[in-house]
Parts: structure tokens; sequence; C-alpha cells
């Protein structure tokens, strides 16, 4: 006999099926889910690396808004964490990082494409998937907590713990922490109400947060009008330019984006949406990516791609149809076509701490995916690979993880 939560699961799941579209509170709240990742790398790599904040967004909301009509179901759109990270740690130019979009996109349509992920989907053990949806989840929570704290990467650039707010502490205790805390008790006491979603809830929070004590950073020079995006904003890369981004950037990024964006989430959408997920097959997503990522080197935009983590941020917060990646890929086109390059003074308005609070969530919602697992060695590899991830990184997780999957298969190996 099935219990409660897996009948309202079931349910939710036939919902799916038959509305591909819904717009909604429950939806809008959904959308708003991802915005911890997106956000803060995006203005990371648009005030250190000058990425093209018009590119960006619209990139970004194109890649929303079709994901959403041709999936037909929630599918998320995250930056390449590995590039974005690595770019922003470095300073690299905006023509090397449009280089490494086009070399993504390249490699993301071959391997779609020619049906080579099909073959790595297919002999990727099950418990390799759960360790990249376990490692993400960590990783996710604990960046939550960092912006909570005011220590991730970009608030030390900055050098504060709420950059674009005027009040840093209240006496002795950082403003950050108070709302990341208040934002999760809000959030603890929300996350399953409908009338009042938690993820709509606590952005709206921030944003009045924002209006009242932020410092309205380009507000003086705010202006709507209609914008029309440049083609190439940077130039075409150089040889130099297409060089540094395969070794530096590319080559690291792939093995993370096959794991994370393409096999765990592909296997995360149909657990949670069943037969409305058809679409997201392992080909499917690389070639979109493939193409996302051709729109982001034309635009001057980041490159892009989806990802477990995103998708688990979406459902966590409510998403449960593609009527959310309409809505938010609505919200940045917007910003991109009638704010153009000053659509940055927008994103300001959010505080670290409350996207700290979005991430937080939806790592927990992604790292909890692991619970079913019931073999020892299928735990074991799970471990091994968060504790590659913690002290190295996703990619090279996820490769060891395959090899240990495979020599655990051998029968004289126990544990």
């Amino acid at each position: 006999m099935n219990s409660g939560a897996e009948i309202a699961k079931d349910e939710e799941i036939r919902e799916a099926v038959s509305l591909k579209y819904r717009f909604d509170r429950l939806e809008f709240a959904g959308s708003l889910g991802d915005l911890g990742v997106l956000l803060p790398l995006g203005i990371g790599m648009i005030l250190i690396n000058g990425l093209s904040a018009m590119g960006l967004c619209l990139s970004v909301g194109l890649f929303y808004i079709f994901s959403g009509l041709y999936y037909g179901v929630t599918v998320p759109v995250q930056p390449m964490k590995v590039i974005g990270a690595y770019a922003v740690a470095t300073a690299m130019s905006p023509a090397q990082i449009s280089a490494s979009a086009a070399w993504i996109g390249l490699i993301m349509l071959i391997i779609g494409g020619s049906g080579a992920i099909t073959l790595i989907g297919r002999y990727t053990p099950k418990s390799v998937i759960n360790g990249v949806q376990l490692s993400t989840g960590v990783l996710l929570m604990a960046e939550g907590v960092r912006f909570m704290m005011g220590t991730s990467r970009l608030q030390q650039l900055q050098n504060a713990s709420e950059p674009y707010l005027a009040v840093q502490n209240l006496g002795p205790v950082p403003l950050g922490i108070l709302l990341g805390v208040a934002g999760a008790v809000l959030t603890f006491f929300l996350i399953d109400n409908k009338k009042l979603p938690a993820g709509l809830i606590v952005v709206l929070t921030g944003l009045f947060v924002g209006l009242t004590l932020g410092t309205h950073q380009g507000f003086d020079r705010l202006e709507v009008g209609l914008s029309l995006p440049d083609i190439l904003p940077f130039g075409f890369p150089t040889r130099a330019d297409f060089t540094l981004a395969l070794l530096l950037l590319v080559i690291p990024q792939v093995p993370m984006t096959l794991g994370n964006a393409v096999i765990a989430n592909a296997d995360l959408s149909k657990q949670y949406f069943g037969e409305a997920s058809r679409k997201v097959t392992y080909k499917g997503l690389c070639i979109s990516m493939g193409l996302a990522n051709f729109l982001a080197f034309f635009l001057g935009g980041m490159p892009l791609c989806h990802g477990a983590g995103g998708l688990a941020a979406h459902y966590r917060f409510g998403a449960r149809t593609a009527g959310s990646n309409l809505m938010i890929g609505a919200i940045f086109v917007a910003l991109a076509v009638f704010l153009g390059s000053h659509a940055l003074s927008v994103l300001y308005l959010l505080p670290m701490s409350i996207l700290g609070i979005l991430l937080l969530f939806a790592g927990n919602q992604l790292a909890m995916t692991v619970i079913d697992v019931k073999e020892r060695k299928d735990m074991f590899v799970v471990l091994v690979i968060l504790g590659i991830t913690v002290a190295s990184n996703l990619a090279v997780g996820f490769i060891v993880g395959i090899v240990l999957a495979y020599a655990l298969c051998w029968d004289k190996l126990n544990l």
C-alpha cells in the first residue's frame, strides 16, 4: 500500500502530465527558486569580467522560454559553474568567456547529435548519478551559508557581506546573518503553503529590504526604453582566446556538465514528472545547451547549462509545469529589452543572504534524492564522490565514481 506522501506525489505527477502550463503564485514562486545560483555568478561575471548585462539577461531569458516550450515541464537554466567560478577568480576577459561558450556549444552539439551521450548515460551507474546529486546539493547548501555569512567569493571581492545594502550591521550582528536566519525560519513555516509560497514571500521580502535599505546603485541612470542587443559585442575571439578558453575553462567543465546538467538532471526530471518529462533526454539536453551557448556567444552572455540543482530548486519552491519557465524567462527578457545595460541595477536589489536561503533549501532538496540508496557499495560510491568533490571538484568526482562503481561490481571486493 502506498503511503500518503507517495499518493500525493503521484497526484502531482498526474497533474503535470495533464497540465503543461500553469500560471499561478506557486509556479511563480518556483520560477524564482534558482536565482541563488544564477544571480551571483551572473553579477560577478558582469562586474569583474565585463560581460554584457543585456546579453546575459536576454540569453538567460530566451533559454528559459524556449526550454519550457520544447520540454513541456519545468527545466532549469544555470551558469556553468566551473567556467564562471574560474573566470571570476582570475578576471578573464569577456572575449575568452565568449570563446568558452562557443567551445561548449560545439562540444555539446557533437556529443548530443552523434548519440555519444546516450552511451555515456546508459553505462553511468545509478550510484554515480546519486553521488553527483548529493555532491551538488552539499555544494549548494555550503554556498548558501557563505552568502548568509558574507564569505562568498563575490562578497569578498566587494569587501562587504551585503555589497548593495547601505546598512551592513545591526549592532554587533551582520545584517546578512539576521536576514538569513529570519528568511530560513520563514521558509520553514511556508515551504508547503500554497497560499503564501515560501519562494515568493522570501524574494518579495528581499526586494523590500533592497528598496528600503539598498544603495540603489545605478538608479540615477536608470532609463526605460526599447533596447536591441549587440551581436558579438566584444568582437570575434582571437586564436589565443580560443586556446586559453579550451584549456582553462572548457575541458574542466565538460565532465561536470555531462554528469550534473545532463545525466543527473534527466534522471531527476523523470523522478519528479514521470511521463511528462519524456522529452527531457540526454540527447535533447545536450542539443539545447549547445544552441543556448551559441546564443550566449553571439550576445556576449555567460555559458549556460541545465542542472540538477536548479531543477531541485524550482521544484522545491513550487514549480510543477513549464509555466514557471515562461514567467522567469519573460522577466529576464523584459529586463534586457526595456532596461538594457541598466538591468543590473534591478538585480542588485536582492540581498545576498536572501539568495543564500534559496540555495540552502534547493541544495537540501537535491541532496535528499539519495535517501533511496540501500546497497552498501552504492552508498560507498556516493560518499567517495562527495569527498572528492569537496576536496577537488565535481568533474573529478564524477570520473572517479564511474571507475569505482565498476570496480565494486567485482564479487571479490566487499565493504
